[in-house]
């Protein structure tokens, strides 16, 4: 894979949806391809199967990496609602940012449209905000397990898709 600063390393890119509630690993996949954007897809197909046991997915939490229009549509198609950051969300908003009103619902909103409304909800925000501490933990735990330091390069565990039940 291309890896930052120029050149490629034999890395690996990790998928793992994560139960928001247990921080159970329901379903994971490891592919070569750096970018996420295609790993979307394939991991709604892995939640679709999951047993009934487990619960209905309700809501997908991503980052910024896996945002594309389609990926957005998928999520609803599947009947999940998508909180996927649409671009870099800064780490400290303005006051002004951070008690801003709410701007109202559009009508007939498309997908990402909806999304990006109920990202802006004090409930899309506080959702969105337990992305941080669902996958990253559990990746974290998984690279101490096997060794691997914070910034050890040998294996590239990195991104996650996060489904909040």
């Amino acid at each position: 894979m291309p890896v930052a600063g120029g050149g490629f390393e034999q890395c690996y890119n990790a998928q793992a949806v994560v139960s928001v509630d247990s921080l159970l690993v329901v379903a994971a996949d490891v592919v070569q391809a750096a970018n996420d954007k295609q790993q979307l897809q394939p991991m709604l197909n892995k939640i679709a199967v999951l047993p009934d046991a487990l619960g209905e997915v309700e809501t997908l939490l991503a980052d910024n990496g896996y945002f594309s229009a389609a990926n957005v549509t998928a999520c609803a198609a599947a009947g999940i609602e998508p909180l996927v950051a649409m671009g870099r969300q800064p780490h400290h908003p303005s006051l002004n940012q951070r008690f801003a009103a709410v701007p109202p619902a559009p009508e007939n909103p498309t997908p990402v449209e909806a999304m990006a409304h109920r990202l802006m909800t004090p409930d899309g925000k506080k959702l969105y905000a337990l992305r941080k501490q669902t996958p990253e933990p559990v990746f974290g735990i998984i690279k101490s397990v096997l060794g691997f330091g914070s910034s050890c390069c040998a294996v590239s565990i990195g991104s996650e898709a996060s489904g909040a039940w």
